[in-house]
């Protein structure tokens, strides 16, 4: 249901009491965010250079993304606890192998310094192979209500 607090207010007089409702402040909803845009423009990307977009997605959080290393004992696999990471190397501590990788954080994690970093990095990427991109001021406007809370 949408409409004016009054408007409301008659409609729900007349909806059964035997049910619960839940009213919220209505928001246009946006057709295009900024994480829509990074994917929209990794896909085009993907599609010139022939990548998969996942793989390309990694690759560039490789280059533009956050990172952490970890290490962990070596016999583990890492690929049932995550999604973005590459293997740094490894070393024996007390006898045990551990192995250290690079983890990176996926776009829909991101705060709105490090999408704005991703972003813009894709975007000089997609410039290189001649795919058009938003002005800079649109992708502001995209990277401001950018909110992943």
């Amino acid at each position: 249901m949408v409409g004016t607090s009054t408007e409301l207010i008659k409609r729900l007089v007349e909806l059964p009491d035997d049910k619960k409702y839940e009213i919220k402040e209505y928001k246009e909803k946006r057709s295009l965010n900024a994480n829509n845009y990074y994917w929209q423009l990794v896909t085009e990307l993907g599609n010139v250079l022939g990548m998969d977009k996942e793989w390309l997605h990694f690759l560039l959080l490789q280059k533009y993304g956050q990172s952490e290393m970890i290490s962990v004992v070596a016999d583990v696999d890492m690929k049932n606890y995550l999604k973005y990471y590459a293997e740094a190397g490894e070393s024996v501590l007390n006898g045990k192998t551990f192995k250290h990788y690079k983890v990176y954080k996926g776009s829909s994690e991101m705060d709105k310094k490090e999408m704005s970093i991703l972003i813009n990095g894709l975007v000089e990427e997609c410039h290189i192979q001649g795919i058009e991109t938003k002005t800079p001021a649109e992708i502001n406007s995209l990277l401001e209500r950018w909110d992943n809370k």
